[in-house]
């Protein structure tokens, strides 16, 4: 088994470098699919969720509701079937 890390991916020119967790969609344990929205994101101009990039087992999350977190920040870690 190898673990991803989901991470806040860019968020484009004008919308700065850092966001808001609203909601998780899924909780520690759960089978989650390459492309499943993961968590919400709000920032002053948008929301939007982050897909995960793999299929797989949530088996941590490194942040929490109401955080603020940067580009770049680890959100999650999802371990892979070999």
């Amino acid at each position: 088994m190898s673990r991803a890390e989901v991470r806040l991916p860019s968020l484009g020119d004008d919308a700065g470098e850092e966001a808001t967790v609203s909601v998780f969609f899924h909780e520690v344990g759960d089978q989650i699919k390459e492309g499943d929205d993961l968590v919400e994101m709000v920032t002053e101009k948008a929301t939007f969720a982050v897909p995960s990039p793999v299929t797989g087992s949530i088996v941590s999350l490194e942040v929490t509701e109401d955080d603020v977190v940067k580009v770049g920040d680890l959100l999650a870690i999802v371990e892979v079937a070999d």
